[in-house]
Formats: structure tokens, C-alpha cells, sequence
């Protein structure tokens, strides 16, 4: 009994770590407000890399939902036994091992962390910038730096998407929510710029 009291109280702190998603991911405003230090996150990120706030967080948002450990799920086999997870795309970014450690490399940043937010900003902010560029994607065409993050730059310049209408769609949906987040952005930035 003692045991399984300690191992509910070891979970129970292990859980109070583990960073929850924002309870509204649709209103900026309100994700902000209720993490504080993500917008002087994404605000490094923009000035750094020249990405808009309102497109970081609509890339992640579709990404993983703002969940930190975020991971494609395992197949099973015979219905009941797990098997490899067919991407190793991980954390708030969704990035692969092999772009992540590219990301690292380029960009200084060889501590990075795909469950760490900021970094993950920093990420996504970085993509978008070398898809701009090396593609010359703007930096506020949501829709095709989604496309790109999501395909990769080889692939979007073969037009590998053209055959996948559901990530058009998913772009087009993407994009939207950028423009949603930037309205709404506009009517707080200044309070969160009082903050920070």
C-alpha cells in the first residue's frame, strides 16, 4: 500500500512537469495570457529570423496542438502489438530528427530542444526563413511555408503536394488560422508588450 501511495505521488509530480497545451489554441490573446512567456518566444523568433508571430504559431498549432511531446502514433500489428512509429518527427515543431539536428547545426543552437517552446519557435521561424530564402517563399505566405515545412524544400519544389489534396486543404486551414491569429494578436499587443 505504501508503494503504490509513492509511485501516485511520483506521478502526480511528473504530470505537474509536463507542460499542458494552452486550454483555448484558437485565441492568441489567450494563449499568451495564460503562458507567459511564450510571446517574447515567438517575438525573438520573429526578430531573428523575420517570421510573423501569427505564422510560428499557426505552424505549430497544426503541428501538434502546442502539445510538448507530441509524436505520430504506433501502428499496430495484429491489432495489439505496437510497432515503429513510421516518422521520428517529435515536440511542438513535429521536426524530424535529421532537420532538427540540421536546425541546431545552422542556426547555433546545438542545445535546442523540441519539448522546450522557445526553441521550437525558433525552429519553425528558421525553416520558414530558409524556405524564403532559398524558394522565395514571403515569410507571410502561410500557405506555402506549410507546405514546405511539411514536405520539405525538395519536395515542394516538385510539387509533391499537387497529388495530396488533404494538405491543401490542411494549408489553406493553416493559413486562415495565421490571419485569425494576427487580428486577434493586433488587439493585444500592447498589453503583452507591457508585460514583457
Amino acid at each position: 500500500m505504501k508503494s503504490r501511495t509513492i509511485c501516485l505521488a511520483s506521478l502526480a509530480v511528473l504530470s505537474a512537469c509536463t507542460t499542458m497545451p494552452p486550454k483555448n489554441p484558437e485565441n492568441i490573446c489567450q494563449i499568451f495570457r495564460e503562458k507567459d512567456d511564450w510571446y517574447q518566444a515567438t517575438l525573438s523568433s520573429a526578430r531573428r529570423w523575420g517570421v510573423p508571430i501569427a505564422v510560428q504559431m499557426a505552424i505549430i498549432n497544426q503541428e501538434s496542438s502546442f502539445v510538448a511531446d507530441a509524436q505520430p502514433p504506433r501502428p499496430l500489428i495484429l491489432g495489439f502489438i505496437p510497432w515503429f512509429r513510421a516518422s521520428s518527427a517529435y515536440g511542438y515543431p513535429q521536426a524530424k530528427d535529421e532537420t532538427w539536428a540540421d536546425y541546431q547545426q545552422k542556426a547555433g543552437n546545438g542545445w535546442a530542444d523540441r519539448e522546450d517552446f522557445a526553441d521550437s519557435c525558433d525552429f519553425v521561424a528558421w525553416y520558414c526563413a530558409t524556405s524564403n530564402r532559398k524558394l522565395g517563399i514571403p515569410t507571410s505566405d502561410t500557405t506555402n511555408l506549410y507546405l514546405t515545412y511539411h514536405e520539405g524544400l525538395g519536395g515542394y519544389q516538385r510539387n509533391s503536394f499537387l497529388s495530396k489534396q488533404w494538405l491543401m486543404n490542411t494549408a489553406q486551414k493553416v493559413h486562415q488560422r495565421a490571419l485569425r491569429y494576427d487580428a486577434q494578436l493586433a488587439s493585444c499587443r500592447q498589453e503583452l508588450e507591457q508585460k514583457n
